[in-house]
Formats: structure tokens, sequence, C-alpha cells
């Protein structure tokens, strides 16, 4: 609120004679009522920023196999996930063609997903057909980066599988099961 003072400035002894001199106040109370009234309105309206997450489906463990269906081995790319953030690639079934050690990121996984589905789709006309197959020994982090290179490229068809024991073997041969 505003007050005006209009106490008189005392007698002084003088021939002029001087007009009262009025001070303002301005009481700001109310101002900062309200600033505090908004400030908690705008907090309480705000959405918060919603965690992005990528939709997967996972059938169930107790299924039975009679759901699944055949994958050609001509357009399945196998990527077997080791330790030491690297992993290890085949075309088509396990030991005929020699895996590849790789790394993640765009000049090792993505440029390996980009030219492969190109060769695949050239060869066979379908779309390729990619198996994660996550050790034990790898972690959740090289999961996520494949899932993430994965979305990237665009690949349409792939699937989080079991690791056969075969498999872990070309992992401990060359070093990336430790």
């Amino acid at each position: 609120m505003a007050e005006l003072d209009t106490s008189g400035g005392g007698k002084h002894k003088g021939g002029k004679v001087r007009s009262k001199k009025q001070s303002t106040r301005i009481d700001l109370t109310a101002m900062v009522d309200l600033a505090f009234l908004l400030i908690t309105f705008f907090i309480m309206t705000t959405t918060l920023s919603k965690p992005k997450a990528m939709d997967l489906n996972m059938p169930d463990k107790d299924e039975k196999t009679k759901d699944q269906l055949a994958v050609k081995a001509s357009s399945s790319l196998t990527l077997l996930l080791g330790s030491n953030d690297k992993f290890e690639w085949y075309l088509g079934e396990a030991g005929k063609s020699a895996p590849t050690v790789d790394n993640y990121g765009k000049d090792g996984l993505r440029k390996l997903l980009v030219e492969k589905g190109k060769d695949i789709m050239t060869a066979t006309g379908k779309p390729m057909i990619v198996l994660i197959k996550p050790s034990d020994k790898s972690n959740y982090k090289n999961v996520v980066s494949v899932l993430d290179e994965i979305n990237i490229t665009g690949v349409q068809v792939y699937a989080i599988v079991d690791i056969f024991p075969a498999e872990v073997e070309i992992l401990k041969r060359d070093g990336l099961y430790q």
C-alpha cells in the first residue's frame, strides 16, 4: 500500500516560508505474494519431460516352440555380444563363415548394419534379420547400443535370442569371453 508522510518538517526560524515535503513509500508485500503464487502455479502446471523408451516385444519364455518362425540363413546376421565392449558377427549359420570381431558405434556396428542390409536385400530381395545374442560377459550398455544402432539404421526385423554353447566357444577362442 502506498502511504504519504504528512508530518511537518518543524518550524524554522527565518524569513522564507517553505512548503512541506511529502515522501512516498510503497509497500510491496502484495507483489511478493503474487510473485510466489505465480511461481507455484507454473511449477505445478509444468509437464516434465517423459523418458524416451523403445518398444520391444518379447515372447514369454513359457511358450512352446510351435509359434516360432524359421529364419533363412541367407538373410540373417548374428551378433554375438562379448566382453570389453566388443562383439563378433557372422552371416548365416555358425561355423559356415568366419566370425569377425568389431566394435560399437558409427564406424563399426552402424556401418556393418547398413552395408550388410543392402547386400542381403539385393541378394535375396528380403530384408535382413538381425539375431542379437548377448553372452554372460556382455553388459546392459552393449545391448542398448545394439538396439540404438538397429533403430538408427532402420532394421525392420530383429530378435534377442539365447546364445548357443558353440557360440560361447567362439567368443572364448577369440578372447571376448573374459
